[in-house]
């Protein structure tokens, strides 16, 4: 009796101690799965072909479908393969470099930026994108949107779809309602970026950076810099 009793109370404490480690390193184990997703679609892996055979695919637009960012999300996502990368988005000022993903399904917000309104054209009206703000353990990450919280005017944003590159210049960081979707909306004769993520990890507000298209080129002509922004990793460890 005293055997049994004395195996309960230590197969006990080996559970507790279990779940009381998994509480604390669930979000930097969520944090290394998603930056191991976040590099594996990024830009430079990918051809001007996959990425026009992207475009055809069908996109879910329902920003209202989208879960939160969590480690039960994540760890299912893992087994999701083929998402569908059609561009690819740096600030290099801010050290983002996200693949840009037709739509916003929950599992392509989870490793880069969703275009929120279909037949979006790079370069063309207003070009608007979400992804998540992370929170780590004590507060932002620098994954995904995390970093626009320190987004100032004048920063300079990319969009490439491997064919070109196009220059936007940050000219308005504020914050709105998530009732807000105007910010969104084209305005006529003018060529913008929209880049939307929620202000806290309860979502009351959105973070809205606006910026204008300022230059647009080739990709085989874009500077050493422009490209290694490009090709930055992200690291958790």
């Amino acid at each position: 009796m005293k055997k049994t009793k004395h195996w309960l109370v230590n197969t006990l404490i080996v559970i507790l101690l279990l779940v009381g480690l998994t509480l604390v390193f669930n979000k930097p184990i969520r944090n290394m799965l998603m930056t191991f997703k976040i590099n594996s679609y990024q830009v430079s892996n990918f051809s001007v072909e996959q990425l026009k055979n992207n475009k055809k695919a069908k996109g879910n637009f329902n920003f209202s479908q989208v879960r939160a960012v969590d480690f039960k999300s994540v760890l299912a996502s893992q087994s999701v393969q083929n998402l569908p990368v059609i561009g690819g988005l740096a600030i290099p000022e801010l050290s983002i470099n996200l693949p840009v993903f037709l739509g916003v399904e929950s599992n392509q917000l989870l490793f880069g930026a969703g275009t929120m309104k279909e037949n979006q054209v790079m370069g063309q009206g207003n070009y608007a994108l979400a992804s998540h703000h992370v929170f780590g353990i004590t507060g932002a990450s620098d994954l995904l949107f995390s970093p626009l919280q320190n987004a100032k005017v004048g920063m300079k944003i990319y969009l490439t779809d491997k064919t070109n590159i196009y220059q936007y210049t940050i000219g308005k960081v504020y914050s709105v309602s998530p009732q807000d979707v105007a910010v969104i909306e084209d305005h006529l004769g003018q060529n913008e970026v929209t880049l939307v993520t929620c202000t806290d990890a309860q979502a009351t507000a959105r973070i809205i950076v606006n910026g204008s298209l300022s230059a647009q080129y080739p990709f085989d002509r874009a500077s050493k810099t422009v490209l290694k922004a490009f090709n930055m990793k992200y690291n958790q460890l």
